[in-house]
């Protein structure tokens, strides 16, 4: 290279990164003196930045088919590689634990949630209901490898001390120790613990900055610490969780009001168009099926125009929460453009569970006559859809929309349905060596991240961490696939497993066999082809009790080696006797309230005769 060369490359760099404009000026050195250039140094390790979004469905972000403004996230999908056969675990602090993990939530402390442990589990290990203290975690092992650790955003996997993320491996945080909260303060639902805790750089605050909303003070403090230590050379990883848009839907006013009217024709229509744009964009087979619309939710064509457009209300807060999400992210990718470190840095965006279709508001609040009633009353008062978004709102969008979001699979978030455990997940950076925008459908999961997380990294899995023994890692690296070396980190024969509240489910190759309560379930095993059928529309275990009886066998295996203890109390333990009968949904039956008013013939219409 000649010195010209070398000038515009070094008052480029200048602006973005001091280290990059020193070896820059040695070139331009060597040139001007005629010496030879010294090999540069080795390529610096890249940034790390998990982006996870709170209940976020398969099908809400632009890429992968929503009608959702989404460009930031899908600059990242435009700029690297979008991941369609990608599953977490049915709810939030199970997926986080493994997440951190690398292993299996029945080992790792969330076996269940800390809400709902059922008497059987108390006690037992891997059942505590926090990141066990005996699991070394991704940040652990990455700050030992020479990473700054950063995490922004909800934790839910332990409130006490040594539980913190400053305790885990987490050089600075900002982080929401609950599983929900409010956007604007404090506040929490449940009568006996009315504030929800935080916690910044290991302290636990007393109260939030005075322009606190959530996802956009998130993003400030990641920023903030990135930039603290942005020029000690240091590759960092920023653990990104955000709470949005998990409900309950709280909004500045100027992101509330952009899709007026545009979800009034129903969650069916938009459910319609989101598969088709999926089709096109090759997230989904042409000939793909949409799941039924769920028994229990009426077919919005025969809803009363005000109910439409109350529900489509609760539709257009959720998209607000999305592309507020999107904007924050933005803002954090043109901040890395700026400082010169997008280009070394890997991003992870996905969703850690299914999206919400249950009603947490009422299943906190309970029955009249309760403290949390009471609390919930006095404390979430704002129910005029005027105010929602506001402090003191509580606005979800309920089922029908749930199963908007995780078009085209059944069911959504608390349910081993495609629909609760199957996630988009885009993967770009200097790790991404496939073609800029492909698609791959190689089976993923989000045991997989701590492998290929610390291969990535120059790091490694050790047998004992600070003297006490480690479980094996779980997951399979993706590096290989990353790289286009390989389209899946499984082969057929490797399979996955799930259990949750009760419902369980094995996959191996495009077969699932799934457990699950009634009625969403038949409370018992049903078989389903996932590459023929992604919607699990057609149970077929009556036809292939031979390919039951094989995953049968690895579900005994992933209890075994998991120690899955099944629980004698579940959340849906009495679902079906509170739900209306399970019906086959056919469209345009019952014909009785479809039907129109008769209007006979023009010539064939007269008066009543004298």
């Amino acid at each position: 290279m000649n010195i010209f060369g070398y000038l515009l490359m070094w008052f480029g760099a200048v602006a973005g990164h001091k280290k990059k404009a020193q070896v820059l000026l040695t070139g331009i050195v060597a040139v001007v003196l005629g010496t030879p250039v010294l090999a540069q140094t080795p390529a610096k390790r890249p940034n790390i930045v998990m982006i996870l979004g709170d209940d976020l469905g398969f099908a809400d972000m632009g890429s992968f088919g929503s009608e959702i403004k989404t460009p930031n996230l899908d600059s990242l999908a435009k700029d690297g590689v979008r991941f369609t056969n990608f599953y977490t675990r049915a709810s939030c602090s199970p997926t986080r634990s493994v997440v951190l993990s690398g292993v299996d939530t029945h080992k790792n402390g969330l076996g269940n949630m800390s809400e709902w442990t059922s008497p059987n589990q108390k006690g037992v290990v891997g059942y505590e209901g926090f990141l066990s203290k005996q699991m070394v975690t991704l940040p652990q092992l990455l700050k030992g490898a020479g990473y700054h650790t950063y995490m922004v955003g909800k934790w839910h996997l332990g409130k006490q001390p040594d539980l913190i993320p400053a305790a885990r491996g987490f050089e600075r945080d900002f982080s929401l120790l609950d599983g929900l909260s409010s956007y604007w303060d404090m506040s929490n639902l449940a009568a006996m613990a009315p504030k929800t805790v935080f916690t910044e750089d290991g302290k636990y605050l007393t109260k939030l900055p005075d322009d606190y909303y959530a996802t956009k003070t998130y993003t400030d403090k990641l920023i903030g610490f990135i930039d603290a230590n942005h020029h000690d050379g240091k590759p960092f990883f920023a653990y990104v969780a955000h709470q949005a848009p998990h409900d309950p839907y709280h909004l500045p006013k100027e992101w509330r009001s952009r899709h007026v009217g545009e979800y009034d024709k129903g969650w069916d229509a938009v459910r319609q168009q989101r598969l088709k744009r999926q089709i096109e964009l090759g997230i989904m087979p042409a000939g793909t099926e949409l799941a039924d619309r769920m028994w229990f939710i009426p077919d919005p064509i025969v809803l009363a125009a005000q109910a439409r457009a109350i529900t489509g209300k609760k539709m257009e807060m959720y998209a607000g929460m999305v592309e507020n999400l999107d904007f924050h992210v933005g803002r954090l990718i043109d901040h890395l453009k700026q400082i010169g470190e997008y280009e070394n840095t890997i991003f992870i965006v996905f969703g850690d569970n299914g999206a919400e279709g249950a009603d947490l508001f009422k299943m906190v609040a309970g029955t009249p006559g309760t403290l949390n009633f009471l609390s919930a009353a006095i404390n979430w008062s704002q129910t005029h859809p005027g105010a929602w978004g506001d402090p003191g709102s509580y606005v979800a969008y309920g089922p029908m929309w749930a199963q908007v979001s995780m078009t085209p699979f059944s069911q959504y978030k608390g349910w081993l349905a495609e629909g609760g455990i199957h996630n988009a997940l885009i993967v770009s950076g200097p790790a991404v060596k496939r073609a800029r925008g492909s698609i791959n459908g190689g089976l993923m999961d989000v045991i997989d991240f701590m492998p290929t997380l610390l291969e990535i990294a120059g790091a490694s899995y050790p047998k004992t961490y600070e003297g006490r023994a480690l479980p094996s890692l779980a997951g399979k690296s993706w590096v290989k696939v990353l790289a286009g070396q390989a389209e899946s980190p499984r082969t057929e024969q490797d399979y996955l497993g799930w259990e949750l509240f009760g419902n369980r489910a094995v996959r191996q190759g495009e077969w699932k066999l799934r457990w699950q309560y009634e009625s969403f379930g038949k409370g018992k095993w049903e078989l389903f082809n996932l590459g023929k059928d992604p919607g699990e529309r057609k149970d077929l275990a009556a036809e292939r009790p031979d390919k039951v009886k094989t995953l049968l066998a690895l579900w005994d295996d992933y209890v075994l080696t998991n120690n899955v203890i099944l629980p004698d109390r579940s959340p849906y333990e009495v679902l079906k006797d509170t739900q209306p009968p399970r019906v086959p949904v056919d469209a345009g039956y019952p014909q009785m309230i479809y039907d129109r008013q008769f209007v006979p013939p023009k010539e064939m219409m007269s008066d009543p005769k004298p």
